[in-house]
């Protein structure tokens, strides 16, 4: 029995003397000076840029440092001085190990818990499926080049599943790890995506920890989602008025036909640009049996002139309107709009019917169908 107490008390002695497991750094960085700083930050707000929390220097190509233990992990970066860029890390309590390579630090690595082991698998595939999607395109820009319209239809075929297979992942990601904030990268992703399955993000999201629900990123979800039910097929179109080009206001309720596409796009979005000719055909054939457009613009402060060139340019001949704040358009807010080009089908009672169809044979489609309905 005494034998066993002195263990016990040896066991108390030694655990009391260890560091708790907390929130540190360390890692190499050779061929970087001695004295150049390394700088950790952390997202505190969104659309912002990360602040800075804590920073040690270079010492002999190493660096450590403690950290405060963090309640919610987040998204986190870290920077060296004088090289450009920055990695990419979630703050957890783990010591995260880097290798920083001075000449390209976005291939920098990261060793750390469980939180950066599936940062380092979310990446790998996000890597891979670019590099599969754009070695596809070339592929489908020659066939398309060629008129080859067997192979372009193959090539199709395997790109939607490249697209089902990469949403699979991402949902396996959110429903094996509930209480991981790459969960929330992920839903992030999948509301991104085209055509989202809102009723199965939102069960995702819905079986999150709180922990991760609470993150900025995890609040930010979490409105967009109680936006989306505001705007989901089937709900009334929020209402609206801003600015047109010529400086009046104009409502939505001012702007509507039988069937009203209300389109969010921009000027510097390369995907809107290339979408308008097969609206400007719908509109052109549906315009006199009942098709209205109003356009919102998410264009930047002071870029006036470049929203007017693109109307004028595109051949945009219906309504416009827009309060030139870029992602802070209040409009596209109330919508939940996260990515453009994004379109809303209303009816003549401003009842959603459709969103997000895109292509002028889709299109086409979609508006004779519910003109005919009328």
């Amino acid at each position: 029995m005494r034998k066993l107490i002195g263990i016990a008390s040896l066991l108390v002695i030694l655990t009391g003397c260890e560091k708790d497991q907390g929130y540190s750094i360390s890692g190499k960085a050779e061929g970087i000076e001695n004295g150049k700083m390394v700088y950790v930050s952390e997202v505190k707000e969104l659309n912002q840029r990360p602040a800075r929390i804590d920073s040690t220097s270079i010492e002999n190509g190493k660096f450590e440092l403690d950290l405060a233990d963090v309640e919610n992990s987040n998204l986190s970066a870290l920077e060296v001085e004088g090289v450009n860029g920055m990695v990419l890390f979630i703050s957890e309590n783990e010591n995260i190990d880097f290798t920083i390579y001075k000449d390209s630090i976005q291939a920098s690595k990261k060793k750390g818990g469980k939180e950066n082991e599936l940062l380092n698998e979310y990446l790998e595939h996000y890597q891979a499926i670019n590099k599969e999607g754009n070695k596809l395109g070339a592929e489908m820009r020659a066939a398309y080049q060629s008129k080859d319209s067997t192979k372009l239809e193959t090539l199709q075929a395997t790109q939607k599943e490249i697209i089902d297979n990469d949403k699979l992942f991402k949902m396996q990601i959110a429903e094996e790890n509930k209480d991981s904030f790459i969960s929330i990268m992920a839903i992030m992703d999948l509301l991104r995506s085209q055509q989202p399955d809102i009723k199965k993000i939102k069960e995702l999201y819905a079986s999150l920890s709180e922990d991760v629900k609470n993150t900025p990123y995890g609040e930010m979800i979490g409105k967009q989602l109680e936006t989306m039910n505001a705007t989901e097929i089937g709900s009334e179109a929020p209402d609206f008025s801003g600015p047109t080009p010529d400086g009046e206001e104009l409502a939505l309720a001012d702007a509507m036909g039988k069937v009203t596409i209300i389109d969010f796009w921009a000027a510097w979005c390369k995907p809107c640009r290339q979408e308008n000719p097969n609206v400007v055909k719908v509109y052109n054939k549906y315009h006199d049996k009942g098709l209205n457009i109003i356009s919102v613009s998410l264009d930047k402060p002071n870029e006036k002139d470049k929203w007017l060139k693109a109307i004028e340019d595109d051949g945009l001949v219906w309504n416009h309107v827009s309060n030139l704040k870029f992602w802070d358009e209040p409009i596209a807010k109330k919508y939940g709009i996260r990515a453009i080009p994004a379109t809303f089908i209303i009816d003549e009672n401003g009842v959603i019917v459709d969103r997000d169809v895109r292509g002028e044979e889709a299109l086409d489609k979609r508006i004779g169908e519910l003109l005919a309905a009328e």
